[in-house]
C-alpha cells in the first residue's frame, strides 16, 4: 500500500536521503553480482518477450485493481469487498484481472495449521470475480513483516524480533529499518538462526494455498511475496541469495500440488520500484523450460518523488520521467534474465496530487508499449481509488476506464490507444494452433454504441461486457485492426 504522505518538507527530505541511501547501497552491490544471462527470454516474440496466454492460447493484456488494502488490518484477513462491488468494478472498468490480498497470519494462524474457513472465504470471493471473467492473481502480502512488528502479513509465532524496538515511522517505509523489523526478518531470511525454518513453513503455507485453488479456472496464479525486504541484506545480494533461495523452495512446494497455474516474482522493492537494477536471478520451472515454463515477473513502480507524496509537475515530472524510462529498462532486462512475461502488480498514487491524472495515464501508455498487464492500487474507496468513500466515481475512474484489447488471438505486435483520435490500434501475426477471437474493450465513454472495423471483421459484440470480437480480413502476416466509434446504434 502506499498511502497518502504528510510528512514535513524537512522529514520528507530526510526520507528521500535515507532510502536513497538504501538505494544507492544495492546499486553498488548490483555490479558486482552475477545473476545469469540478460538474454534468456524468448526471441520468437514480435515484441521480445513471452505473454501470458489463456486456454487457447491468446495472449492475455490484463488490466484490473488491487482487492484491497483493508484485507491488511481486518481480524479476518478479508477485503472490505461484497459481490456487488466486484459487479460494479467490472461494469465501471472493464477489469479482467484482480491482484486478491490474502494473508499468511490468517493462512497459517499457528505452525502448521491452516485455516481452511478462512481459504473458503477467499474462495467465495474469487467466484465472485470469476463469475465476471476477472483472472484473480492470489498474492500473499506483507507490509514492513507483520502485525508484531507494526506490519502486517506474518502470524506472530513466526516474528522472532529478540525484544528489540519498533516505532511507527513517517514516511511508513521507515520502518523497515527499525532494529525489530530488520531482525524480524533476518530470522525470516536464515541471516540470523530463528527458533524455526520460517522459510520452509512460507513455502508450505503456499502449497496449501496452491492446493486449494488448483482446479479453480478463475485463479490464474500466486504472486509468492509483496515487495520483499532483506533485513540486514539488501541488494543483488539478497536477491540472489536468500530471496531467490524462498523462491526455488516455493515454487518446487507450489508445483508439488499445483502444475499449470502461474508462479509471480517480484524484485527488492527498495530500488526496482524507483527503476534501479535488480539482481534477481533466472528462476527454474519444474514443469519445463522456454514456453512451458509458467513463471512471470511482477514488479512494482512507485517512482520518486512520488512515493514520498510528491506529484507530476515540474521538476519532479522531469524527474518522474527520467525514473520510467530506467524503469522500463531495467524490467524488461530482468524480465528477459527470467524469461517471463511482466504485469506490473502494483502501481498508484494520491489521485489528487498535481499532475496524477496525468501520471496515470503515463504509466498506462507505458504498459501498453512493453505488454505488460496492470493492477492499479488500489480499490479501497478513497483518493488513491477510482471511487469515493460514498462510492461515487472520481476523476481518476475514466483515466483507467480506457481501450485495450482482452486477448490477442496470435503473437502480438503491439496496440495503442489514441484518445484524441478516439482510435484503437491492435496489430499481432496469427499462430498456429491460437483459437479463438481476438476480444476488445470498448467502454460506453468512448464508444456508446460499440465500434466500426477497418482490417479486419468484426463478429459478436457483448453490450453487457463492452466486448468486440474481431477477426483478420485475410490471411497477412501481420493483422493491424483499428476500431473507432460508431456513429449510430449497434455495432459491426
Amino acid at each position: 500500500m502506499r498511502p497518502r504522505v504528510t510528512t514535513p518538507r524537512a522529514a520528507r527530505a530526510a526520507a528521500v536521503r535515507a532510502v536513497t541511501a538504501v538505494a544507492a547501497a544495492a546499486v553498488a552491490a548490483a555490479l558486482l553480482v552475477a545473476v545469469g544471462p540478460a538474454g534468456a527470454g524468448p526471441a520468437h516474440t514480435a515484441t521480445g518477450h513471452r505473454w501470458i496466454t489463456d486456454d487457447r492460447g491468446r495472449a492475455l493484456v490484463l488490466s484490473g485493481l488491487n482487492t484491497a488494502s483493508s484485507a491488511k488490518s481486518r481480524p479476518d484477513g478479508l477485503p472490505w469487498i461484497t459481490e456487488a462491488d466486484v459487479r460494479r468494478e467490472t461494469d465501471q472498468l472493464g477489469s479482467d484481472f484482480v491482484r486478491l490480498l490474502i494473508q499468511w497470519r490468517t493462512v497459517e494462524p499457528s505452525p502448521g495449521t491452516y485455516d481452511d474457513g478462512y481459504l473458503a472465504r477467499v474462495a467465495e470471493r474469487v467466484r465472485w470475480y470469476g463469475a465476471r471473467g476477472v483472472h484473480v492473481m492470489l498474492d500473499l502480502h506483507q507490509d514492513v513483516y507483520g502485525p508484531a512488528v507494526k506490519g502486517n502479513g506474518a502470524p506472530a509465532w513466526a516474528t522472532e524480533s529478540d525484544g528489540l524496538p519498533v516505532a511507527a515511522r513517517d514516511p511508513w517505509e521507515l520502518t523497515y529499518i527499525e532494529p525489530g523489523t530488520v531482525r524480524a526478518f533476518d530470522h525470516f531470511w536464515g541471516t540470523r538462526k530463528a527458533s524455526r525454518d520460517l522459510r520452509a513453513h512460507y513455502a508450505a503455507a503456499w502449497a496449501h494455498v496452491a492446493a486449494r485453488f488448483a482446479d479453480d479456472p478463475a485463479v490464474l496464479g500466486y504472486d509468492l511475496m509483496n515487495e520483499p525486504f532483506g533485513g540486514s541484506v539488501e541488494g543483488p545480494a539478497f536477491e540472489a541469495g536468500p530471496l531467490a533461495a524462498l523462491y526455488r523452495e516455493t515454487i518446487a512446494a507450489v508445483r508439488a500440488v499445483d502444475h499449470d497455474s502461474w508462479i509471480f516474482v517480484e524484485p527488492e522493492a527498495v530500488s526496482a520500484n524507483w527503476g534501479l537494477p535488480s539482481g534477481l536471478p533466472h528462476l527454474t520451472d519444474p514443469r519445463g523450460t522456454g514456453d512451458a515454463a509458467r513463471i512471470a515477473y511482477a514488479p512494482h513502480l512507485y517512482p520518486l518523488p512520488m512515493d514520498l507524496g510528491g506529484g507530476y509537475t515540474g521538476d519532479g515530472k522531469k524527474w518522474v520521467d527520467r525514473t520510467l524510462a530506467s524503469w522500463r529498462e531495467q524490467t524488461e532486462k530482468t524480465a528477459r534474465r527470467l524469461g517471463a512475461p511482466v504485469v506490473i502488480g502494483e502501481y498508484g498514487l494520491d489521485a489528487t496530487l498535481p499532475g496524477a491524472l496525468d501520471y496515470v495515464a503515463t504509466v498506462r501508455a507505458l504498459a501498453d508499449t512493453m505488454g505488460a498487464g496492470t493492477a492499479y492500487w488500489s480499490n479501497d474507496p478513497g483518493s488513491w481509488a477510482p471511487w469515493d468513500h460514498q462510492l461515487r466515481p472520481t476523476p481518476l475512474l475514466p483515466v483507467l476506464d480506457r481501450p485495450r484489447p482482452r486477448a490477442i488471438a496470435g503473437d502480438p505486435v503491439a496496440y495503442d490507444w489514441d484518445e484524441p483520435r478516439r482510435t484503437l490500434t491492435v496489430s499481432w501475426r496469427p499462430e498456429p494452433g491460437v483459437r479463438g477471437d481476438t476480444e476488445l474493450y470498448l467502454p460506453a465513454r468512448f464508444f456508446p454504441h460499440g465500434g466500426t472495423v477497418t482490417g479486419g471483421t468484426a463478429g459478436e459484440w457483448d453490450t453487457a461486457s463492452r466486448t468486440l470480437h474481431v477477426t483478420p480480413a485475410g490471411g497477412t502476416d501481420t493483422v493491424t485492426v483499428r476500431v473507432r466509434p460508431r456513429t449510430g446504434p449497434g455495432a459491426e
